[in-house]
């Protein structure tokens, strides 16, 4: 497990904040089918959306994994005029996460992150690990204090 643990899960680590580690199957891609494959709720698996505001400025949203980011929302939330998700050939050099394994902790940059106001409904939430097959779970007072995220209504 040692030499498997991502660097989600070292920083996880180095802050004693407490988590579970789920794996799945590196073929699934689409969020819902990663909730089914972790035996987990939809509503309680977060994707990490990364996004750009008209100023240029870029910004996380955690939303449900079978939620739609409402970018009105969202551009709101951010104080933007309006908001859009970035290219997927940006997400490498910008992040440092590849589509599909984006995680709002261990970011090449710390961007400004918010989470669907639905984060707080759950005993345990889990998003992305740090790649592809890779979940970690926890409680949502232990994701607020990792990711000291926003918390609004994020979704259509």
């Amino acid at each position: 497990m040692k030499n498997d643990k991502t660097n989600v899960m070292r920083l996880l680590d180095e802050w004693k904040i407490e988590y579970e580690h789920l794996s799945y199957s590196q073929e699934i891609l689409n969020a819902t089918e990663v909730a089914k494959a972790c035996g987990r709720e939809p509503e309680s698996v977060f994707k990490t959306l990364v996004t750009v505001g008209k100023s240029g400025e870029h910004y996380v949203f955690m939303v449900p994994s079978n939620g739609e980011l409402d970018l009105k929302k969202a551009a709101k939330a951010a104080g933007e005029k309006a908001i859009e998700m970035i290219p997927q050939k940006q997400l490498l050099p910008l992040t440092g996460y590849i589509h599909g394994g984006c995680s709002p902790i261990g970011m090449k940059k710390q961007f400004k992150t918010f989470a669907d106001e639905t984060v707080i409904l759950f005993e345990k939430v889990c998003f992305s690990g740090g790649r592809i097959g890779t979940q970690v779970m926890m409680s949502p007072e232990e994701l607020i204090k990792a990711v000291n995220p926003q918390l609004e209504s994020l979704t259509k």
